[in-house]
C-alpha cells in the first residue's frame, strides 16, 4: 500500500513540472506553481503518515492472532468453532471434522398375547407388556480415523451392555479394524440393526443357535457391492470374569451384492451371502477363592451349550423345543438371499449347526437345520434400504406430521415362514438323571430327548412408519410344534409334552429411535 501511494505521489509532482512549463516564465506562474507544489508535497506526508498508522494497526492484530492461537494450542487445540447437525439427535464435530460425537438411542414398547394350548403344553397364555429395549449411548470420532460405540439397554430394570468397541479406519478405504463387544458375523437378519428389521423379533434360529454379542477383535471390510468381514472373539460381557478359560469363537461372513443400483428411479439390489462360526464351550465356573483357578476344577461346571426357541417369534412366549444342556462344541455355517425391487423385498436364510455332545453325556452328535424366508412390501411407494450388506434407515416420503398439515407415513405389509428343526439324533441323546414326580411316588428317568422338536412359525405383520425414526409393528403368528421337551421335573407323563400344540400370538411394538 505504501509503495503504491508513493508512486502516486511522483505522479503528481511530474504532473505539476509539466503544468509549470506550460505556463512559461510569468512570475505569477510561478509562484502558483510553488503554491500547488507545497500543497502537494503536505497531502503526500499526510498520506504517509496515515498508511505508518494502518501498518502499525496490521502489526498488531497480527500479534494478537498468534498469541491467541499459542493459547488454543496449549489448550488442546486450535479450532475454536463447532458445528451442530441433527441426524435423529444432536451431532457435535469440529469445524475441520477431527472430532465427533453424537447421542444415540432407541425405545421399543411391546405387548404380547399368546394362546400357549395350555391342554398340550401346561403353560398358561401371556397377556403382558414389556420394555423390550431401553438403550443409551453415545458414538463418535477422534482424530479423523478413530472410531467409537458405547451403548448400554436399561430394558427391564438390568442394565447390559451392547455395542462397546473402538475402530480403526485409517489403514485403507472402507477398512476397519474393531475391538471391543459387538456383533459376531453370522446372518443377514442378526446384523441388521433390531429398528429396521420386518418383525418383532428375528428368525427362530438366531436365538437356537446362541448368536450374541462378544467380547473380541475383528476386521470389516464393505463397500456397496462387497463384504467381508472376520473376527476372533471371547467372553459375554454378562459372565466375562466367571470362567477360567471362556467361550472360543471365530466368526466370517462375506457378501456380494452383483446388483445395487437405481434405474429410472426404482431401486434394485440383488445380494448373496455365506458365513461360518466356530465356537467352544467357556471350562470351569469360579465360585470360590481357594487355588489358583478360583478353588473350581470340576467339568460338570463347564457352560455347556443348549439349542431353544420361543414360539411364535414372540419375546414373552415360552420355549417349546429345545436339548438338554450338553454340548461342548459346535460348528455352523449359513448361506442368505436379499432381493429388492423398490417398494417389495424378499429374504432368506439356510442354515446348519453341527454340535458335539461333551464326554460326559450319551449320544449321537447331531446336525441341526433352520431356514426362514419373508417379504414386505410398502404399499405408499417406500424402498427397503440396503447399506453395505446389511439393511439401513428407510426414508418416508409423506411422514406423519398433522399439526402442519402432513401425511399418512409408511405402510408395509409383510409376511414369514420359519423352521427350526432340532429333532436329529433326538433318541440317542440323554443327559443327567432327574427326578420326576412327587415323592414318594417319584421316579427317576435319564432326562432324554427322545424327540427335541421341531417348529413351523408363520407371520403375518403391517408395519406403519411414522417418520424416518418411529414406527408402529402389528403382528400375527402360529407355530406348530412336532416332538417336544426332554423331561422336566413337573412331567409326569413323560416325554415329548408339546408334541402337537399350536401356539398363537398377538405383538405390537411402538419404537424410536434416534
Amino acid at each position: 500500500m505504501r509503495g503504491g501511494l508513493e508512486k502516486h505521489g511522483r505522479y503528481l509532482l511530474a504532473g505539476a513540472s509539466v503544468i509549470g512549463l506550460l505556463v512559461g516564465n510569468a512570475p505569477e506562474a510561478k509562484a502558483q506553481q510553488a503554491q500547488d507544489l507545497q500543497q502537494i508535497q503536505a497531502q503526500i506526508q499526510e498520506m504517509r503518515a496515515t498508511i505508518q498508522a494502518l501498518q502499525k494497526q496490521v502489526q498488531d492484530a497480527k500479534a494478537q492472532a498468534a498469541a491467541a492461537n499459542a493459547t488454543a494450542a496449549n489448550a488442546g487445540g486450535g479450532d475454536l468453532d463447532l458445528k451442530v447437525k441433527w441426524k435423529g439427535a444432536p451431532e457435535l464435530s469440529s469445524a475441520d471434522g477431527k472430532f465427533k460425537m453424537k447421542v444415540r438411542g432407541r425405545l421399543h414398547v411391546d405387548y404380547d398375547a399368546i394362546d400357549q394350548d395350555f391342554p398340550i403344553t401346561g403353560r398358561p397364555d401371556v397377556s403382558a407388556a414389556e420394555i423390550r429395549r431401553a438403550r443409551l449411548g453415545i458414538e463418535g470420532v477422534l482424530w479423523y480415523d478413530v472410531k467409537y460405540i458405547v451403548e448400554a439397554d436399561f430394558a427391564n430394570d438390568a442394565v447390559v451392555l451392547r455395542d462397546a468397541y473402538g475402530e480403526y479406519t485409517g489403514l485403507m478405504n472402507d477398512l476397519a479394524l474393531r475391538i471391543g463387544n459387538q456383533k459376531t458375523f453370522n446372518s443377514l437378519d442378526w446384523l441388521n440393526s433390531s429398528n429396521y428389521y420386518t418383525f418383532q423379533e428375528r428368525p427362530a434360529f438366531v436365538e437356537a443357535w446362541g448368536i450374541e454379542r462378544q467380547i473380541g477383535a475383528s476386521a470389516i471390510y464393505a463397500t456397496d457391492h462387497f463384504t467381508a468381514s472376520a473376527g476372533i472373539f471371547g467372553p459375554f460381557t454378562s459372565n466375562d470374569e466367571r470362567w477360567l478359560e471362556d467361550v472360543k469363537t471365530g466368526s466370517a461372513r462375506v457378501t456380494v451384492a452383483p446388483i445395487n443400483r437405481e434405474v429410472n428411479g426404482v431401486h434394485q439390489v440383488v445380494h448373496f451371502g455365506g458365513n461360518w462360526r466356530d465356537r467352544e464351550q467357556a471350562e470351569h465356573l469360579r465360585s470360590g477363592s481357594n487355588g489358583p483357578d478360583g478353588g473350581v476344577s470340576n467339568p460338570l461346571n463347564d457352560q455347556l451349550f443348549q439349542y431353544r426357541a420361543r414360539g411364535p417369534d414372540l419375546h414373552l412366549a415360552d420355549r417349546f423345543i429345545s436339548t438338554p444342556a450338553i454340548f461342548d462344541h459346535d460348528t455352523s455355517w449359513g448361506l442368505e438371499g436379499l432381493f429388492i425391487w423398490q417398494s417389495f423385498h424378499v429374504q432368506t436364510e439356510y442354515t446348519q449347526l453341527e454340535a458335539d455332545i461333551s464326554p460326559l453325556f450319551n449320544g449321537r452328535d447331531p446336525t441341526y437345520t433352520a431356514w426362514y424366508v419373508d417379504a414386505g412390501w410398502f404399499i405408499t411407494g417406500e424402498t427397503q434400504a440396503y447399506n453395505k450388506g446389511v439393511f439401513g434407515r428407510l426414508k418416508v416420503k409423506n411422514p406423519v406430521v398433522w399439526s402442519k398439515g402432513g401425511g399418512w407415513g409408511a405402510w408395509q405389509l409383510a409376511g414369514r415362514y420359519d423352521v427350526l428343526d432340532l429333532s436329529d439324533q433326538a433318541e440317542t441323546i440323554q443327559s443327567l438323571p432327574v427326578t420326576v414326580g412327587v415323592p414318594p411316588n417319584a421316579v427317576t428317568v435319564n432326562n432324554a430327548c427322545t424327540l427335541c422338536g421341531e417348529q413351523k412359525t408363520w407371520i403375518v405383520g403391517v408395519n406403519w412408519w411414522l417418520n424416518d425414526y418411529s414406527r408402529f409393528m402389528f403382528q400375527y403368528g402360529e407355530s406348530e410344534i412336532e416332538g417336544g421337551n426332554f423331561a422336566v421335573a413337573d412331567n409326569t407323563d413323560g416325554f415329548n409334552r408339546n408334541d402337537g400344540a399350536k401356539i398363537k400370538g398377538f405383538g405390537t411394538r411402538f419404537q424410536v429411535d434416534w
